[in-house]
């Protein structure tokens, strides 16, 4: 099978559209909202005209208000996150065969990324039996993924800035999930999330409530912290966890909670249930998720 070039990107960052070798497909990669000082017309937008006519087709499952621009285009395949919980289960054969030869795939970094990347290269075959249930899983942090998905998530998040990683799991991938060789290679990566655990755990015993809302500090940190493990922790003592440092506010809820954070901050897209916005907009994004709690009816 032919290997494509790779290319990475996220919604607040994407790679220069003319560094990108002939027709491209973007996976897994959410329109731009306007939180933390990006948009979609200085970001998407951007990257969508630099490419032009060798955009081969865009595939996603994150909310945005702008997914309609987009509905005459057949390059152009978007779902929502409750539609489709993860990007592999979007990507059939026919998908593939549609968009025709490829010369680049641009996806997300996370495991749903880059499976669906590996998905793609398959011809939109699963790269092992289950993969897209292990992406969903993942994704919407319920259920549980198998043993491998699970290995490959912890390396990401423990070296989540890691090309040459990232590289590693789509072969591993592509090549079927059962290179013992490569597979060696990220359980060895994955082995470094326990220092970050470790200080995520010790963190969150600084959680304090604003109503319904955990929040944390974690600028007075002691090391590297896996802000998912975090989030997750604090989802089991309040409906929305917040953690803020110096480089982002994030804001979390349960994927089948019907909390939808978006509508909550006034924002245009994303993941309805994880939300990022500047520093800055700390006390303003705790203000909403209050006046959100003070509007809900209360129980008889």
């Amino acid at each position: 099978m032919n290997f494509p070039h790779i290319a990475y990107g996220t919604p607040r960052k994407l790679p220069k559209a003319k560094r990108l070798e002939g027709r491209v497909v973007v996976l897994d990669v959410a329109f731009a909202s306007e939180a933390g000082g990006v948009s979609f017309d200085k970001v998407t937008r951007k990257f969508i005209d630099g490419l032009g006519d060798r955009l081969a087709m865009w595939v996603d499952h994150h909310d945005h208000a702008l997914h309609p621009e987009y509905d005459a285009d057949p390059r152009f395949v978007l779902a929502t996150k409750a539609q489709h919980g993860a990007c592999p289960e979007m990507i059939t054969p026919a998908l593939v065969e549609r968009a025709g030869p490829i010369d680049t795939i641009c996806c997300h970094i996370d495991f749903d990324g880059l499976c669906s990347a590996a998905k793609w290269i398959r011809g939109g075959e699963e790269p092992y039996p289950g993969a897209d249930a292990d992406a969903r899983a993942i994704d919407t942090r319920i259920g549980t993924p198998s043993d491998v998905a699970a290995t490959i998530d912890r390396a990401l998040r423990a070296r989540h800035r890691d090309d040459g990683l990232k590289g590693i799991i789509i072969r591993f991938l592509v090549t079927g999930a059962d290179d013992r060789g490569l597979y060696a290679e990220i359980e060895k990566a994955a082995e470094g999330l326990k220092r970050m655990e470790a200080e995520s755990r010790r963190l969150a015993g600084e959680y304090r409530f604003v109503g319904d809302v955990a929040v944390v500090d974690a600028r007075d940190r002691k090391g590297p912290y896996d802000k998912t493990l975090l989030l997750l922790i604090g989802q089991e003592r309040a409906p929305i966890s917040v953690v803020y440092d110096e480089s982002a506010v994030t804001a979390a809820a349960q994927f089948d909670s019907g909390i939808d954070l978006l509508a909550i901050l006034g924002l245009s897209g994303g993941m309805p249930t994880r939300v990022s916005v500047s520093p800055k907009e700390l006390e303003a994004t705790l203000e909403a998720l209050q006046n959100r709690a003070k509007s809900e009816p209360t129980g008889s």
